[in-house]
């Protein structure tokens, strides 16, 4: 058929008008409100796809929810003081205990219902300082000393109206000794000597050594009680009453190093450290409301086992008792 007769055939269908239902379908589609307005149905298994026929949930705060009921928090347990065995009175009755392991003699006795102590003082000569000399306390004879509890955690006795008044404050194996004066300094004018007895009495150094193991762990101990009841004093106290408190402990290194550094081979065996490391704490902890006369010691001060030494192998010291030879 020839080309011009074939279009003449086709442009009645061309030109001829659509359906009623291909319009509406196509305006439908030109203004969006038929199938392009309604969103495609996700798949099966696609998450967050909501399924045919399922429940959709209403949103947060919708009218009907029901208020989510909160857990009760368990009530913050309190923290208590660290607490550490404190000392008996009587622990160094009886002993010949001497200044800073070195000389002079202190012994505490019992007599009935009291205490009574007997002194001599090591010192230096007034008219000839670089001569020594030795005086006894208060005439020589026992002077009965007047018990004043455990103020700040450790046995108090005191002896104000002395010759040379006196405060003792009993520890485990010795006596820490301190000035009822206006100087810690002590004259005898009648012996030409000056003396200070202030300072920690206690065991010679030859005693002390064997024992530097069972210090060293111990005051590993009293170091961590004096932590906590220091924090613990921090966290009760309240605006200018932290300032005190703060000073004062940053005082206790000085004062235990100008306290020990005298006493006869202490870095041998730390026996001054550590118990003056000890009354520290059984202040603290006295000051946070403990009776260390009758308190049980804490589990946090409970000494912790010393670890056994490990063979020595190649690339450790065998003297450091299986120490790595270089720190870590």
């Amino acid at each position: 058929m020839p080309p011009l007769t074939r279009a003449l055939l086709l442009a009645p269908l061309l030109l001829a008008p659509p359906s009623p239902a291909a319009a509406q379908n196509f305006f439908e589609e030109l203004f969006g409100i038929g199938r392009a307005a309604k969103p495609p149905v996700p798949p099966r298994g696609v998450p967050g796809g909501v399924q045919p026929g399922s429940p959709i949930a209403p949103p947060p705060g919708a009218p009907g929810d029901a208020p989510t009921a909160e857990v009760p928090r368990a009530p913050a347990v309190p923290k208590q003081p660290v607490v550490l065995k404190a000392p008996p009175e009587d622990n160094v009755v009886g002993q010949e205990l001497m200044h800073n392991g070195l000389n002079g003699s202190l012994k505490l006795e019992k007599t009935g219902g009291g205490t009574t102590a007997r002194m001599t003082l090591p010192g230096t000569k007034v008219s000839q300082p670089s001569e020594s000399c030795t005086v006894p306390w208060n005439g020589g004879t026992p002077t009965t000393l007047t018990a004043e509890g455990r103020p700040d955690g450790l046995a108090r006795f005191e002896a104000a109206g002395a010759t040379c008044p006196l405060r003792f404050e009993v520890v485990d194996g010795g006596v820490l000794v301190t000035s009822l004066g206006a100087t810690p300094i002590c004259t005898v004018a009648a012996a030409d000597c000056a003396t200070t007895p202030v300072g920690l009495w206690g065991p010679a150094a030859a005693t002390l050594i064997p024992r530097a193991a069972e210090f060293d762990g111990a005051r590993g101990t009293a170091d961590r009680a004096v932590r906590e009841n220091y924090k613990l004093m921090t966290q009760r106290a309240r605006g200018q009453d932290v300032r005190p408190i703060v000073t004062e402990q940053a005082a206790f290194s000085s004062d235990r190093e100008q306290l020990c550094r005298t006493y006869a081979r202490e870095g041998a065996h730390g026996f001054c450290n550590l118990r003056f490391t000890e009354g520290r704490a059984l202040a603290l902890a006295t000051r946070l409301g403990v009776n260390t006369a009758s308190a049980a010691p804490t589990a946090a001060a409970a000494p912790r086992p010393r670890r056994k030494p490990q063979p020595s192998v190649e690339g450790m010291n065998p003297d450091a008792g299986g120490a790595p030879a270089f720190p870590e």
